[in-house]
């Protein structure tokens, strides 16, 4: 019987083993996504307690929560620090086999050292000195990303954003790169015209640009993406339900967003055209930067309008959606490609059945301009397990070049999800390993074998983001 989370954790034979240990467990992390605050690195902030760290903002912790019963005041309400922190440790032991059971005994053990098992018995110990840890210095928001071996995080930033904190991190002369990434999502959310025309207000003072037709919407995105790029940003992001690819002219885009402007919500179909009009026009910009963009596509959010009203977005109430998005994937993909304005595209799909129609689809745009031009991105959200990421490997291996592939993430707000970099190195070493110990992979191959993992686990991210 082998230990829990002990050295060999995930590793089923000793080919796997020799990969990990010798070609992932050392690689420094580069976490192109992720959801951390770039104010907290900034002030190098100092945690209060555990409770902080941890369970603020975490909405898989919460979600697991209010399953086993927990009521909402001791996981978003005014309940003190400890006796949050309790609920969780006897939440906790019925996580067995659900990823949080993995993830948080990883960064336990990872970040503080603790080699127990996290239940009601050990809560109080477990943190007391954990909490005791984050008082000191070596605890400090900086000091954890340190000890984490990271090199690279890319935040989540609106294009009104200053950036004043990337700045001061850079100008701080802080190792550890933090950059920008341009997730202009809610330049596209025109569900609420007041809502929307409120932000247009944002972009405008951000920008130095009165807005008031399309083509001063685009001047102002064009000026902050200069600005984001700028200040090192080499990314975009879009968080979408599906695609947009309607046909549409310039003059009916003006129009919609002329009524916007008047306080008008459009219809769906005019809609839908703005949105693709704007997904283009985005994507064009990537390209002339030399940006790489990114898609999350399959998410249905907010479904609890009780607890939406209560507690606004990323509480805990998105699920995966079942929309079908190949044909105005494809759409939008290919008039990009069209007119020479494909920038690199990491494509990430939140429906497991989707797996090899996202990675078959991507493929149709590889040009032969950049190695692995159009990525399958990373197991994302409920899909970030263990068998989801095997199925994005095995789905990625299948239709395209797993070695290729920039590897993991962990889209997170949690300086402690850094342990998620080596649960996936680990299980792409296990199934690797498997395969040579099989003989469905070659053991005279493993000294390339070994430099696969370490370009998966850190120089293909380096390399295709240009984060040298």
């Amino acid at each position: 019987m082998k230990t829990f989370l002990g050295e060999d954790f995930l590793l089923q034979t000793d080919t796997a083993v020799e990969l990990y240990r010798r070609h992932a467990a050392g690689m420094p992390v580069i976490d192109y996504h992720c959801h951390l605050d770039p104010e907290m690195i900034a002030a190098d902030h100092r945690f209060e307690d555990l409770t902080e760290i941890w369970l603020g903002g975490d909405h898989y912790k919460w979600r697991a929560m209010r399953a086993d019963g927990v009521p909402e005041e001791y996981i978003t309400g005014d309940k003190p620090s400890y006796g949050k922190f309790a609920k969780w440790a006897e939440t906790l032991p019925h996580t067995m086999r659900n990823p949080l059971y993995h993830w948080t005994h990883l960064e336990l053990n990872r970040v503080f050292g603790v080699n127990k098992a996290l239940n009601p018995s050990t809560a109080r110990e477990i943190y007391d000195d954990c909490t005791a840890l984050l008082h000191t210095p070596d605890f400090s928001a900086r000091n954890i990303m340190r000890r984490m071996n990271v090199e690279v995080v890319c935040t989540t930033d609106d294009p009104a954003d200053s950036l004043e904190h990337h700045m001061a991190i850079k100008a701080s002369g802080f190792a550890v790169k933090v950059l920008p990434t341009w997730r202009p999502d809610k330049a596209m959310a025109i569900d609420d015209a007041d809502a929307y025309n409120a932000y247009i207000e944002r972009l405008e003072k951000a920008s130095g640009i009165t807005i008031l037709s399309f083509d001063n919407l685009l001047e102002a995105l064009q000026r902050r993406h200069d600005f984001f790029d700028a200040a090192g940003c080499r990314i975009s992001d879009h968080g979408l339900e599906t695609f947009y690819a309607t046909p549409y002219t310039d003059a009916e885009v003006r129009t919609v967003f002329r009524k916007l402007r008047e306080g008008k919500k459009p219809g769906d179909t005019d809609a839908d055209k703005f949105r693709s009009a704007m997904l283009y026009e985005g994507g064009v910009m990537d390209a002339r930067a030399g940006w790489a963009q990114q898609f999350h596509v399959g998410a249905r959010r907010n479904n609890n309008t009780a607890m939406f009203k209560k507690l606004g977005p990323d509480a805990g109430f998105d699920a995966i959606n079942d929309l079908n998005f190949a044909a105005p994937m494809n759409r939008f993909l290919d008039r990009l490609n069209s007119s020479g304005m494909l920038a690199k595209t990491i494509l990430y799909n939140l429906n497991p059945r989707d797996n090899e129609l996202m990675v078959t689809n991507a493929c149709n745009f590889n040009d032969g301009s950049v190695p692995g031009k159009m990525q399958f991105g990373a197991a994302w959200w409920f899909l970030d397990q263990q068998k989801g990421i095997e199925n994005q490997l095995n789905a990625l291996s299948a239709g395209g070049l797993l070695s290729r592939f920039v590897g993991m993430l962990t889209d997170s707000r949690s300086l402690l999800s850094y342990p998620r970099h080596e649960y996936f190195r680990r299980i792409l070493c296990n199934m690797l390993g498997n395969d040579v110990e099989n003989g469905e992979l070659p053991a005279s191959e493993l000294p390339f074998i070994g430099r696969m993992v370490e370009n998966i686990s850190y120089y293909n991210a380096k390399n295709y983001f240009n984060l040298h």
